[in-house]
């Protein structure tokens, strides 16, 4: 009875996952994720761990399909174009709004606060997925809500973390909204508020852009790196709370990126440096 209650464990244990496609997966995952482009089979296989018997039969079944490619002077192996009409079929058919809900909803529970997902379109961020904790007092914004590009927490959050040279490129223009009207802006003190993002992973808005009303935000990056949109929180709720509900929005756009493919470590790495430096925020 023993042997026969084993066999059930490892076969229950086992069906699971396919080997031959997980261990494909993963070689996959490491060519994406090497720094050289090509790699050799010798270099793959110490990386994913898998026997190089075994590994180059999984490249050659790969390379049939296009997902491959191997270069036939040096023999080393790269992603393959194949991969583009599938990543062309997720990217045509993503909707952002069913991968983000979840997410919201936790953070609108959690912090009892209006949680809403922007997406960046030329100048402007438009809401398209958002989640209302069904407290008493709150605040609402509907789906299609259009706000400029840099206002608020979100505006913060997204030019913090763009690429230095489209970061001053926006921050060189007259009309800038991040403290309200183009008239209240403050340069030095947005250059500070900026600082303090790249180092804490979101921004803050107390009350400028709506008076009374206060905002938290933070970047979410797609799978090539480039910053598409801002999670949000908006809400009343006391300058106490800030620290504790930032880390929270953090967190928010810290999951959804990964979810989106995002190379998270590289997008974040400021902020994952200093909370390691300092110790696990949970």
């Amino acid at each position: 009875m023993k042997e026969k209650a084993e066999k059930r464990e490892t076969k229950s244990r086992y069906s699971t996952l396919v080997p031959a496609v997980d261990e494909a997966s993963r070689i996959l995952i490491c060519l994406a994720e090497s720094m050289p482009f090509k790699m050799s089979l010798t270099d793959i296989c110490k990386k994913t761990g898998i026997h190089k018997s075994k590994g180059y039969s999984i490249l050659n079944t790969l390379q049939k399909y296009g997902f491959i490619y191997k270069n036939p002077s040096d023999k080393t192996y790269s992603l393959g174009p194949g991969l583009i009409s599938l990543s062309r079929k997720v990217l045509d058919n993503l909707d952002y709004k069913e991968i983000v809900s979840p997410f919201l909803e936790d953070l609108a529970l959690t912090t009892q606060c209006s949680a809403f997902f922007g997406v960046i379109n030329g100048d402007n961020l438009f809401v398209v997925a958002k989640h209302d904790a069904g407290q008493k007092i709150g605040v609402t914004i509907r789906l299609g809500h259009r706000f400029s590009l840099t206002a608020g927490a979100h505006g913060k959050a997204i030019v913090a973390f763009l690429p230095e040279e489209k970061r001053a490129e926006i921050l060189k223009k007259d009309r800038l909204f991040f403290h309200g009207d183009a008239s209240k802006i403050d340069r030095e003190r947005l250059q500070i508020e900026l600082n303090q993002c790249m180092e804490n992973g979101f921004a803050v808005d107390i009350g400028e852009l709506s008076p009374g009303i206060n905002a938290i935000a933070s970047p979410v990056f797609n799978s090539q790196g480039d910053i598409i949109g801002s999670i949000f929180l908006v809400g009343t709720f006391h300058i106490s709370n800030v620290n504790i509900f930032g880390e929270n929005v953090f967190r928010c756009a810290y999951s959804i990126s990964k979810t989106l493919g995002a190379d998270v470590d590289m997008g974040f790495h400021t902020v994952l440096k200093k909370i390691n430096e300092g110790g696990s925020r949970d």
